[in-house]
């Protein structure tokens, strides 16, 4: 058998699991400079229509073969409506906006402070308790946002209205986050997943060909390889590895490697579309890190004393 590991969250993991999270955690992490690479030849909108339609496809085609329930009985549309708005449309829609007027590491980091806003949100809304983790959490996003902000408006060619687009396609998926964790599902999740990218692609379609002008299709091959990437990969295999891992392990285990896609994003970029990250871009993935380990991870606990 092979070794198995102590998970952060008290679960064990085998070695087949931490590779999967490693990969998974590549696989996102390296998706933002694709996708910056991917917008120097295709509007923004086109893009994502394209890439989640076909993402949606395989997903469909895949689950279908596996044997999944795949399509939502009819009183389960109502939910696949009302989480596919922020989880999908919102997010997807917002963070490529923002990721068109911002280098992708800083997209990246930014994107990934959802986490904190989930639980900010659920202070707001739902009565949560506010600790000093959170309080934490909150002046360390501050201080990133802040670093980045600041960066862009002193910068000759800065745009931050990308950070607003990015800070929106966060609260987005933080909103939607919580929405799932409070509703009661039948749907099961591939299903719930591939339908909500069914019906964001749709959308998308829609919206491009109202604010973007049609492409020619004539690509380069690399940028055919990151259409593909964004098909296949991001939306693909990505998922498929996030489902296996997510029925086994414990969130806390799951949380390291959402904290290291904002770190992999920003180094990645140097290598993929040329852009080097400053001190800026360093003490913010730093701070974003950390204030999601203070949201996500669980307080240790004490030593029990024979």
């Amino acid at each position: 058998m092979p070794p198995r590991h102590q998970g952060p969250g008290g679960g064990v993991i085998n070695r087949r699991q931490i590779w999967g999270l490693v990969a998974l955690t590549l696989m996102w992490g390296i998706n933002w400079p694709m996708m910056k690479y991917s917008l120097r030849e295709l509007s923004p909108l086109y893009f994502r229509a394209l890439t989640m339609s076909f993402g949606a496809l395989w997903l469909f085609s895949y689950y279908r073969f596996k044997g999944v329930r795949m399509w939502p009985q009819p009183a389960e549309w109502r939910s696949v409506m009302a989480l596919g708005l922020p989880n999908m449309l919102g997010w997807h829609t917002l963070s490529i906006l923002g990721v068109k007027e911002l280098a992708s590491g800083r997209a990246a980091i930014l994107g990934f402070t959802m986490p904190i806003w989930t639980v900010l949100l659920g202070v707001l809304l739902f009565k949560e308790k506010l600790t000093r983790r959170i309080g934490f959490a909150m002046v360390a996003v501050a201080l990133s946002i802040g670093l980045l902000t600041f960066n862009e408006l002193s910068a000759l060619s800065g745009k931050p209205l990308g950070i607003v687009w990015m800070e929106l396609a966060a609260l987005c998926w933080a909103a939607g986050t919580l929405m799932m964790r409070r509703m009661h599902l039948t749907i099961p999740m591939e299903t719930l997943t591939v339908w909500m990218l069914v019906l964001a692609s749709v959308c998308l379609w829609v919206f491009a060909a109202v604010l973007e002008p049609w492409p020619s299709w004539q690509f380069s091959t690399p940028m055919w390889g990151s259409l593909a990437y964004g098909a296949l990969i991001n939306y693909g295999f990505a998922q498929v590895i996030w489902f296996g891992l997510a029925r086994h392990l414990p969130p806390a285990t799951s949380a390291m490697s959402v904290m290291a896609v904002p770190m992999v994003g920003t180094l990645s970029a140097a290598l993929i579309v040329n852009e080097m990250p400053g001190w800026q871009d360093l003490v913010a993935v730093l701070c974003v890190m950390l204030a999601i380990a203070a949201v996500l991870l669980p307080p240790r606990t004490p030593a029990k004393t024979l």
